[in-house]
């Protein structure tokens, strides 16, 4: 990996081959171990491979592993030696083919399997004494023991067959009910020992676990059908030894549980509480500490602090990421009485790793203008945020990048803009709007799917708002404009263009519109609302909300908000696109991603049809455009897709926001 700085940003297919930070894991005896994800040589795909990392960011990084496959999920063990999750080829024959296996890299030596099994492991914690918890699937109705024989039964008759008996029966880009997760125990020589035999398809679906310090317990997220199409998920304790099952934190009809993290000497579990959405008010978290050993919660209060992480530092101190303010914070929660300090205020942090002391934690911090990054914050005592050297290569940005806000009735709306280096009165530069998806969402960090600076290189200003439901302002913000009303975060996402539109460097003659899920909502919306853009990208867009609400794998959240058509008629004629599609005049380019089960790709089917059997001229002077990927879901992951995906983009812009070349009838990348 070379260590050249990349600053050609019109080089789309060089940012896309960057390599980027996914992960760290920190031993106790102080190595430090991050995952880093590159494109494979022709772009088919993201390898992640791990890489020692000098704690004291004094020397460089050295990389550990090289396989094909790649390796992820890195934990160490009490031993010292590096555990890992992967596919690479077992030279032994121990584990199965292609299928992820538990791997052991020690300080010394070459790595090893330590476990398999038929439908994969992927590891989750490591206990004191060295043994793991990692979850597997077996196929839906069977067990352990037997699921390598009927995989290999299924697979020989080409069965593909899934027995459904409720909801849900996808999620994001693969389906459920063919398989069962499983959660299963592996001592340190790799017996493999399942703790939850008889889980259904649902139970341990997307379950989030955690192995306790000294391995006798498991905490792990445990959903349930209920009626009219619902699941709950409540906190559930497995006894290791006698693989019983209890019931800790119980769901209700008003509140759910998420994210269970034992304390380092077991005594307390770390939990997010989730009241469920309504017409009214939009699902709210709680940050919550329970006593296992009886007695009162403490209740954290992280103020506008929209959660996404946390990790324990000692027995008596949690650290807790999350986006705050179009930025980000990382707090510590004293584990007793709820008590905050702020660690970082600065940027968005993940991947929270503590050192064994608790005196420091090391995160991956990333803000609009830098890529994830390891860093090493202190935690007790004065001192300053370090970098921690690590494969990097990003140089000067081709613009500047500014904080801006105006006053919407009654309330501050902010965004970044991103301005190009050439702008000036003389040359304004032409403007793009992007508005982010979610809605519970921020333009808080980089972003290697949609980045800016790709088109700012290109001439663009960009301006990125955090309207009416964004996370990070607290629960206020987050429910102001629910449930998902159009008109509320166009007005401010509006009045904060026509701000910046102020600016003489600024050419509001010349702009387009651009947003994905959520914000691609927002552009079909505003398609048929405004026709002040020259052109329209619309990713994983919704149109008609009467077809996207009941065949979305959320469908039971959407139809719970939003109801039926029939009960509501006037919101669904105000609020979904279809209903104005006679008014679109602007050139529309629709992507979408046919494995997308969030945003199934039937709502791009729709809309295009809609748009083109409505064009009253010939079909060659039509000007929308569909790109349509096949093997993609709600994201663009495949880097020679992303590639194809920004050139089309900006292609597009280009010939109707700059009068630049038409794109051709046939694919060119």
């Amino acid at each position: 990996m070379a260590d050249e700085r990349f600053d050609d940003f019109t080089d789309i297919e060089g940012l896309l081959r960057l390599p980027r930070h996914a992960g760290l894991a920190a031993s106790p005896s102080g190595r430090l171990v991050a995952v880093i994800q590159q494109a494979d040589e022709h772009g088919s795909r993201m390898v992640p491979s791990l890489w020692e990392l000098d704690p004291a960011g004094e020397r460089e990084a050295q990389r550990l592993t090289w396989s094909e496959k790649g390796e992820s999920a890195p934990r160490f063990a009490p031993d010292g030696s590096l555990l890992f999750s992967s596919a690479r080829p077992d030279p032994t024959g121990t584990a199965d083919e292609d299928v992820a296996a538990i791997w052991r890299l020690p300080e010394h030596g070459e790595a090893h399997v330590v476990a398999s099994a038929p439908g994969g492991l992927s590891l989750v914690a490591v206990a004191d004494d060295g043994t793991m918890l990692a979850t597997t699937e077996v196929l839906a109705g069977g067990t352990l023991a037997d699921d390598a024989e009927r995989r290999k039964a299924r697979k020989q008759a080409k069965r593909t067959a899934i027995w459904h008996t409720g909801m849900p029966i996808r999620y994001w880009d693969h389906e459920v009910s063919d398989v069962s997760p499983r959660l299963v125990l592996v001592s340190p020589d790799g017996d493999v020992r399942e703790l939850t035999p008889g889980a259904d398809t649902l139970n341990l679906l997307n379950a989030s676990a955690d192995l306790s310090p000294d391995g006798e317990r498991v905490a792990t997220t445990w959903t349930t059908r209920v009626a009219g199409g619902e699941t709950r998920s409540a906190i559930a304790l497995v006894d290791v030894r006698a693989r019983r099952r209890r019931v800790l934190l119980r769901a209700t009809a008003a509140h759910q549980w998420a994210r269970p993290r034992f304390s380092p000497d077991g005594a307390a579990l770390a939990v997010t509480r989730l009241t469920t959405s309504s017409p009214t008010d939009t699902t709210y978290d709680f940050l919550e500490i329970h006593p296992l050993g009886g007695g009162d919660p403490v209740l954290v209060d992280v103020g506008d602090v929209s959660v996404t992480e946390y990790a324990w530092a000692d027995a008596s101190t949690l650290l807790v990421a999350g986006d705050l303010h179009s930025r980000g914070a990382v707090l510590a929660v004293d584990a007793s009485t709820g008590r905050v300090r702020t660690l970082v205020d600065d940027a968005p942090h993940a991947s929270l790793a503590p050192t064994a002391d608790g005196r420091s934690v090391f995160a991956l911090r990333t803000d609009m203008a830098t890529p994830a990054a390891p860093v090493r914050i202190p935690v007790r005592g004065r001192g300053e945020t370090t970098a921690i050297k690590a494969p990097s290569r990003i140089g000067a940005l081709p613009g500047r990048l500014e904080w801006v806000e105006t006053d919407v009735d009654g309330v501050t709306v902010g965004g970044w803009l991103c301005t190009p280096t050439a702008a000036s009165t003389k040359a304004p530069a032409p403007v793009m709007l992007w508005i982010h998806g979610g809605p519970h969402g921020s333009y808080n960090a980089w972003s290697w799917r949609w980045n800016p600076w790709l088109a700012v290189a290109r001439g663009y200003a960009v301006l990125l708002p955090d309207p009416a439901m964004s996370t990070g302002y607290g629960h206020e913000g987050l429910n102001r404009g629910w449930p998902r009303l159009a008109d509320v975060v166009w007005r401010e996402c509006e009045r904060l263009l026509d701000h910046v539109l102020e600016r003489r460097t600024l050419d509001g003659s010349r702009t387009a519109l651009l947003g994905a899920s959520f914000g691609g909502y927002m552009t079909n919306w505003i398609a048929g609302h405004s026709d002040r853009f020259d052109a329209i990208v619309t990713h994983a867009g919704l149109w008609a909300l009467d077809q996207q609400h009941a065949t979305t794998d959320a469908a039971a959240q959407k139809v719970r908000v939003h109801g039926h058509p029939d009960l509501l008629p006037e919101w669904y004629r105000d609020y979904s696109p279809h209903h104005s599609a006679s008014a679109i005049t602007t050139p529309m380019l629709l992507t979408h991603g046919n494995r997308d089960y969030r945003v199934p790709v039937s709502e791009a089917m729709r809309m295009w049809w809609d748009l083109v059997s409505a064009w009253p001229g010939s079909p060659a002077t039509m000007p929308h455009r569909f790109l349509q990927l096949t093997d993609e879901n709600h994201w663009v992951l495949r880097p020679s897709n992303a590639v194809t995906w920004n050139r089309a983009v900006l292609g597009f812009c280009d010939q109707h926001v700059l009068g630049g070349e038409p794109l051709p009838d046939a694919l060119p990348w």
